[in-house]
This record gives structure tokens, sequence and C-alpha cells, in this order.
């Protein structure tokens, strides 16, 4: 199925980052995950639009209308000494998934890791994430299992 020409996927442009919020709010629960508002918008205006950005992201719009958001940040590998594209988030809203967005943004992937030298990507996704996964494997994606692990440094007071 081709994907309707009001589709559009482009970089995340300053107006968006409302529509950015929202869209991360639908992700989190999709994800079974908590998500809290903190003033993301100021670090996102800074992390997405500096000179060197720390976080690039591009918008799905449906004539207009916020649809679905990819970020990727630029990681580095110890042991190949290479720098690598990591796919921090990827979410398109349920009506849009199976019309060949996610490939668009896949492309956009494949480009940015171009550009910036980039060898391969990475990204993780939870397990029960079945349809993402049958979707990663389609786009000729691997999986290679690990543990994740979060440590909060926050307040932490390590002696």
């Amino acid at each position: 199925m081709g994907m309707n020409d009001d589709i559009k996927v482009q970089p995340v442009e300053p107006g968006q980052l409302e529509a950015l919020l929202e869209l991360c709010r639908e992700h989190a629960a999709y994800e079974k995950a908590d998500f809290r508002e903190d003033g993301q918008i100021e670090r996102w205006r800074t992390a997405l639009f500096a000179e060197q950005p720390a976080l690039h992201g591009w918008m799905a719009t449906d004539d207009g209308e916020p649809c679905g958001f990819m970020t990727v940040t630029v990681d580095f590998a110890t042991w190949s000494a290479r720098p690598f594209a990591y796919l921090d988030c990827l979410y398109l809203r349920e009506p849009y998934r199976g019309k060949g967005v996610g490939r668009v943004f896949f492309e956009r992937l494949r480009e940015f890791a171009a550009a910036h030298g980039c060898g391969w990507a990475e990204w993780q996704t939870p397990p029960h994430n079945e349809p993402g996964i049958g979707f990663y494997r389609r786009m000729g994606a691997t999986a290679k299992p690990k543990v994740r692990f979060h440590y909060d440094v926050e307040g932490v007071n390590v002696s």
C-alpha cells in the first residue's frame, strides 16, 4: 500500500514542539512507560536547533497534521572506534501504521547515518512491541538481545 501524497516526513520545526510533546505522551503510553513533563520543549529547542544539534528529529504530517516522529543521535562505539546512529524514538499514530510512513522514516535514518559517517544504526524496543519488531525485521534489522539497565544519577551519592 503506497503512502498518501498528503503525508510528508520532514525535519522537526520549532513550531512543532508542542505537537512533539503530545506524540511523546502517546508513545510512552503505547510502550506502557511513564512520561513526566518537566520542561522538555525548551530543552528540545536547544538540542534540536543548536549549531551542533544533540538531537535530530523528523515529523510526519498528514496535510499538516502531525501523525508521527523519529529522533536520532550520533553515538560512538568503542570496539570499532566508529560513530553510529542511535534511533532514540520512532512513533506513528495507529491509523498511519502499515501505510509506508515507517519506510520513509527509515530512508531518512539511512540518509542521516550516511551523512554523519555512521556505518550502522541501533535502537531498542520493548519485547511486547510485536508490530514494531515485525516492521524492523522487514526493514532488514537483526535483534541482538541484551538486558537494558537504567541508572538514575540524580541525587545518587556514591561513596
